[in-house]
Protein backbone atom coordinates (compact mmCIF):
# COMPACT_ATOMS: atom_id res chain seq x y z
CA UNK A 1 0.00 0.00 0.00
CA UNK A 2 3.36 2.22 0.49
CA UNK A 3 3.69 2.47 -2.59
CA UNK A 4 0.39 3.15 -4.11
CA UNK A 5 -0.79 7.26 -5.65
CA UNK A 6 -2.96 8.82 -3.26
CA UNK A 7 -5.71 9.25 -5.52
CA UNK A 8 -5.82 5.64 -6.06
CA UNK A 9 -6.10 4.97 -2.20
CA UNK A 10 -9.12 7.30 -2.24
CA UNK A 11 -10.84 6.40 -4.79
CA UNK A 12 -10.55 3.09 -4.17
CA UNK A 13 -11.64 3.33 -0.25
CA UNK A 14 -14.67 5.79 -1.90
CA UNK A 15 -15.92 2.64 -3.80
CA UNK A 16 -15.37 0.27 -1.04
CA UNK A 17 -17.91 2.50 0.95
CA UNK A 18 -20.09 2.25 -1.94
CA UNK A 19 -19.94 -1.50 -2.45
CA UNK A 20 -20.72 -1.57 1.27
CA UNK A 21 -23.49 0.23 1.23
CA UNK A 22 -24.87 -1.62 -1.79
CA UNK A 23 -24.38 -4.82 0.13
CA UNK A 24 -25.75 -3.84 3.30
CA UNK A 25 -28.87 -1.54 1.93
CA UNK A 26 -31.51 -4.00 3.20
CA UNK A 27 -30.01 -3.60 6.46
CA UNK A 28 -29.15 -0.16 6.98
CA UNK A 29 -32.24 1.72 4.77
CA UNK A 30 -35.00 2.83 7.53
CA UNK A 31 -37.47 2.20 4.89
CA UNK A 32 -38.56 0.08 2.15
CA UNK A 33 -37.51 1.85 -1.07
CA UNK A 34 -40.77 1.47 -3.12
CA UNK A 35 -43.27 1.72 0.32
CA UNK A 36 -45.54 5.13 -0.56
CA UNK A 37 -46.92 7.08 3.13
CA UNK A 38 -49.19 9.63 1.94
CA UNK A 39 -48.88 11.12 5.09
CA UNK A 40 -45.70 11.49 4.40
CA UNK A 41 -45.54 13.37 0.87
CA UNK A 42 -43.07 16.21 -0.14
CA UNK A 43 -41.34 15.43 3.59
CA UNK A 44 -38.50 17.74 4.28
CA UNK A 45 -35.42 16.05 5.34
CA UNK A 46 -36.19 15.27 8.87
CA UNK A 47 -34.91 12.76 11.75
CA UNK A 48 -37.74 10.62 10.78
CA UNK A 49 -36.65 11.24 7.05
CA UNK A 50 -33.09 11.95 6.90
CA UNK A 51 -33.01 13.03 2.88
CA UNK A 52 -36.92 13.85 3.21
CA UNK A 53 -39.61 12.13 1.05
CA UNK A 54 -41.06 11.96 -2.40
CA UNK A 55 -44.17 13.41 -3.92
CA UNK A 56 -45.45 9.45 -3.33
CA UNK A 57 -44.11 9.49 0.51
CA UNK A 58 -41.18 7.02 -0.59
CA UNK A 59 -38.25 7.98 1.76
CA UNK A 60 -35.38 9.02 -0.33
CA UNK A 61 -32.40 8.26 1.51
CA UNK A 62 -33.84 4.02 1.17
CA UNK A 63 -33.94 5.12 -2.55
CA UNK A 64 -30.39 6.25 -2.78
CA UNK A 65 -28.71 3.22 -0.80
CA UNK A 66 -30.75 0.83 -2.91
CA UNK A 67 -30.11 2.58 -6.22
CA UNK A 68 -26.13 2.17 -5.40
CA UNK A 69 -27.00 -1.43 -6.91
CA UNK A 70 -28.40 -0.67 -9.94
CA UNK A 71 -26.01 2.12 -10.56
CA UNK A 72 -22.57 0.24 -9.91
CA UNK A 73 -23.83 -2.47 -12.15
CA UNK A 74 -24.44 0.56 -15.04
CA UNK A 75 -20.82 1.47 -14.55
CA UNK A 76 -19.41 -1.90 -14.00
CA UNK A 77 -21.43 -4.10 -16.96
CA UNK A 78 -21.50 -1.49 -18.72
CA UNK A 79 -17.67 -1.26 -19.43
CA UNK A 80 -17.46 -4.76 -18.91
CA UNK A 81 -19.08 -6.18 -22.04
CA UNK A 82 -17.69 -3.49 -24.08
CA UNK A 83 -13.76 -4.20 -23.01
CA UNK A 84 -14.05 -7.80 -23.66
CA UNK A 85 -15.30 -7.51 -27.36
CA UNK A 86 -13.25 -3.96 -27.69
CA UNK A 87 -10.26 -6.03 -26.83
CA UNK A 88 -10.48 -9.15 -28.88
CA UNK A 89 -11.69 -6.93 -31.91
CA UNK A 90 -8.12 -5.03 -31.59
CA UNK A 91 -6.32 -7.86 -30.51
CA UNK A 92 -7.16 -9.86 -33.60
CA UNK A 93 -7.09 -6.64 -35.84
CA UNK A 94 -3.80 -5.62 -35.10
CA UNK A 95 -1.97 -9.39 -34.70
CA UNK A 96 -3.49 -10.61 -38.28
CA UNK A 97 -3.40 -7.40 -40.04
CA UNK A 98 -4.17 -6.92 -43.69
CA UNK A 99 -7.90 -7.83 -44.59
CA UNK A 100 -8.79 -8.60 -41.60
CA UNK A 101 -7.49 -4.93 -40.14
CA UNK A 102 -9.22 -3.52 -42.53
CA UNK A 103 -12.46 -4.86 -42.27
CA UNK A 104 -12.89 -4.31 -38.56
CA UNK A 105 -11.48 -0.39 -38.63
CA UNK A 106 -14.18 -0.02 -41.46
CA UNK A 107 -16.85 -1.22 -38.85
CA UNK A 108 -15.32 0.97 -36.32
CA UNK A 109 -15.35 4.27 -38.38
CA UNK A 110 -19.07 3.25 -39.32
CA UNK A 111 -19.70 3.04 -35.63
CA UNK A 112 -17.88 6.17 -35.14
CA UNK A 113 -19.70 8.14 -37.11
CA UNK A 114 -22.66 8.36 -35.69
CA UNK A 115 -22.63 10.34 -32.14
CA UNK A 116 -22.22 8.15 -28.85
CA UNK A 117 -25.55 8.79 -27.00
CA UNK A 118 -28.03 8.97 -30.29
CA UNK A 119 -26.50 5.51 -31.06
CA UNK A 120 -27.57 4.18 -28.22
CA UNK A 121 -30.87 5.73 -28.01
CA UNK A 122 -31.23 4.44 -31.15
CA UNK A 123 -30.69 0.62 -30.38
CA UNK A 124 -33.08 0.95 -26.68
CA UNK A 125 -35.60 2.12 -28.77
CA UNK A 126 -35.59 -0.40 -30.70
CA UNK A 127 -35.05 -3.58 -28.03
CA UNK A 128 -37.39 -1.44 -26.28
CA UNK A 129 -36.36 0.43 -22.55
CA UNK A 130 -34.44 -1.85 -19.58
CA UNK A 131 -31.74 -2.30 -18.35
CA UNK A 132 -30.92 -5.10 -20.69
CA UNK A 133 -31.19 -3.42 -23.62
CA UNK A 134 -28.89 -0.64 -22.11
CA UNK A 135 -26.37 -3.58 -21.73
CA UNK A 136 -26.98 -4.09 -25.35
CA UNK A 137 -26.59 -0.75 -26.45
CA UNK A 138 -23.37 -0.38 -24.34
CA UNK A 139 -21.86 -3.61 -25.74
CA UNK A 140 -22.80 -2.41 -29.49
CA UNK A 141 -21.43 1.00 -29.39
CA UNK A 142 -18.86 1.53 -26.79
CA UNK A 143 -16.20 -1.47 -27.64
CA UNK A 144 -14.44 0.45 -30.74
CA UNK A 145 -12.35 2.76 -28.37
CA UNK A 146 -10.92 -0.69 -26.71
CA UNK A 147 -10.45 -2.16 -30.03
CA UNK A 148 -8.86 0.91 -31.36
CA UNK A 149 -6.55 0.86 -28.29
CA UNK A 150 -5.32 -2.48 -27.79
CA UNK A 151 -4.93 -2.92 -31.61
CA UNK A 152 -2.27 -0.01 -31.74
CA UNK A 153 -0.61 -1.37 -28.81
CA UNK A 154 -0.79 -4.95 -30.86
CA UNK A 155 0.93 -3.84 -33.93
CA UNK A 156 3.73 -2.11 -32.06
CA UNK A 157 4.34 -5.12 -29.86
CA UNK A 158 4.00 -7.77 -32.34
CA UNK A 159 7.22 -7.13 -33.84
CA UNK A 160 9.41 -7.11 -30.42
CA UNK A 161 11.56 -9.90 -29.51
CA UNK A 162 9.33 -12.09 -27.80
CA UNK A 163 6.57 -12.32 -29.97
CA UNK A 164 9.44 -13.12 -32.91
CA UNK A 165 10.70 -15.79 -30.42
CA UNK A 166 6.90 -16.84 -29.58
CA UNK A 167 6.59 -17.67 -33.48
CA UNK A 168 10.18 -18.94 -33.87
CA UNK A 169 9.19 -21.33 -31.38
CA UNK A 170 6.15 -22.83 -33.62
CA UNK A 171 3.09 -21.06 -30.79
CA UNK A 172 0.39 -20.69 -31.77
CA UNK A 173 -1.60 -17.54 -33.00
CA UNK A 174 -3.38 -17.61 -30.54
CA UNK A 175 -1.57 -18.38 -28.11
CA UNK A 176 0.63 -15.32 -28.93
CA UNK A 177 -2.21 -12.81 -29.42
CA UNK A 178 -3.83 -14.15 -26.08
CA UNK A 179 -0.68 -15.51 -23.74
CA UNK A 180 1.76 -12.93 -24.72
CA UNK A 181 1.27 -9.98 -26.75
CA UNK A 182 -2.27 -8.99 -24.76
CA UNK A 183 -1.02 -8.79 -21.21
CA UNK A 184 0.96 -6.54 -22.62
CA UNK A 185 -0.78 -3.99 -24.29
CA UNK A 186 -3.58 -3.96 -21.83
CA UNK A 187 -2.25 -1.30 -19.53
CA UNK A 188 -4.17 2.14 -21.28
CA UNK A 189 -7.21 0.09 -21.69
CA UNK A 190 -7.60 -0.47 -18.29
CA UNK A 191 -7.19 2.93 -17.06
CA UNK A 192 -9.55 3.90 -20.29
CA UNK A 193 -12.09 1.29 -18.57
CA UNK A 194 -11.83 3.21 -15.06
CA UNK A 195 -12.27 6.36 -16.62
CA UNK A 196 -15.24 5.14 -19.36
CA UNK A 197 -17.17 4.09 -16.28
CA UNK A 198 -18.09 7.76 -15.49
CA UNK A 199 -19.35 8.04 -18.73
CA UNK A 200 -21.21 4.84 -18.62
CA UNK A 201 -22.27 5.72 -15.33
CA UNK A 202 -23.37 9.20 -16.51
CA UNK A 203 -24.71 7.91 -19.61
CA UNK A 204 -27.47 5.43 -17.60
CA UNK A 205 -28.50 7.94 -15.17
CA UNK A 206 -29.41 10.09 -18.57
CA UNK A 207 -30.83 6.97 -20.29
CA UNK A 208 -33.25 6.49 -16.77
CA UNK A 209 -33.65 9.80 -17.29
CA UNK A 210 -35.40 9.92 -20.54
CA UNK A 211 -37.55 6.92 -19.48
CA UNK A 212 -35.43 4.55 -21.38
CA UNK A 213 -33.06 2.62 -18.87
CA UNK A 214 -34.02 1.18 -15.65
CA UNK A 215 -38.18 1.48 -15.15
CA UNK A 216 -40.19 2.81 -11.91
CA UNK A 217 -40.90 2.24 -9.23
CA UNK A 218 -37.33 0.94 -8.97
CA UNK A 219 -34.87 2.96 -7.53
CA UNK A 220 -32.38 4.43 -9.61
CA UNK A 221 -30.64 7.67 -9.75
CA UNK A 222 -31.40 9.31 -12.69
CA UNK A 223 -35.13 8.03 -11.96
CA UNK A 224 -35.08 9.96 -9.21
CA UNK A 225 -33.57 12.72 -10.40
CA UNK A 226 -36.26 12.84 -13.01
CA UNK A 227 -38.96 12.37 -11.03
CA UNK A 228 -37.75 15.46 -8.87
CA UNK A 229 -37.94 17.94 -11.82
CA UNK A 230 -41.37 18.88 -11.32
CA UNK A 231 -41.07 19.47 -8.09
CA UNK A 232 -37.70 21.15 -7.63
CA UNK A 233 -38.81 24.74 -6.31
CA UNK A 234 -40.33 23.02 -3.58
CA UNK A 235 -38.93 20.11 -2.63
CA UNK A 236 -35.28 19.99 -4.03
CA UNK A 237 -33.82 17.36 -2.69
CA UNK A 238 -35.76 14.59 -4.42
CA UNK A 239 -33.43 15.30 -7.01
CA UNK A 240 -30.76 16.85 -5.32
CA UNK A 241 -29.49 14.07 -3.09
CA UNK A 242 -29.84 11.34 -5.91
CA UNK A 243 -27.95 13.83 -8.21
CA UNK A 244 -24.99 14.34 -5.18
CA UNK A 245 -24.44 10.38 -5.13
CA UNK A 246 -24.03 10.60 -9.07
CA UNK A 247 -21.52 13.12 -8.58
CA UNK A 248 -19.35 11.47 -5.61
CA UNK A 249 -19.41 7.89 -7.53
CA UNK A 250 -18.43 9.31 -10.83
CA UNK A 251 -15.75 10.94 -8.59
CA UNK A 252 -14.35 8.10 -7.09
CA UNK A 253 -14.02 6.30 -10.54
CA UNK A 254 -12.03 8.95 -11.79
CA UNK A 255 -10.19 8.93 -8.83
CA UNK A 256 -8.89 5.40 -9.31
CA UNK A 257 -8.42 6.19 -12.92
CA UNK A 258 -6.00 9.00 -12.40
CA UNK A 259 -4.31 7.20 -9.49
CA UNK A 260 -3.86 3.79 -11.83
CA UNK A 261 -2.61 5.61 -14.92
CA UNK A 262 0.26 7.36 -12.21
CA UNK A 263 0.85 4.01 -10.91
CA UNK A 264 1.16 2.00 -13.88
CA UNK A 265 3.11 4.60 -15.91
CA UNK A 266 5.50 4.27 -12.87
CA UNK A 267 6.31 0.48 -12.92
CA UNK A 268 6.06 0.54 -17.19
Amino acid sequence: MAGLPAPLLAGAAMLALFLALALLAPLIAPYDPIYQDATARLASPSLAHPFGTDNYGRDILSRVLFAIRIDLQLAVFGVAFPFAIGTVVGTVAGYFGGVVDTVFMRIVDVVLAFPFLVLMLAVITILGPGLQSFFIAMALVGWVSYARLVRAQILVLKGSDFAVAARSLGFSHARIMFRHLLPNALTASIVFAMSDCVLVLLSGAAISYLGLGVQPPAAEWGIMVAEGQGFISRAWWISAFPGLAIVTLAFAFSLVADGLGEFLGRRA
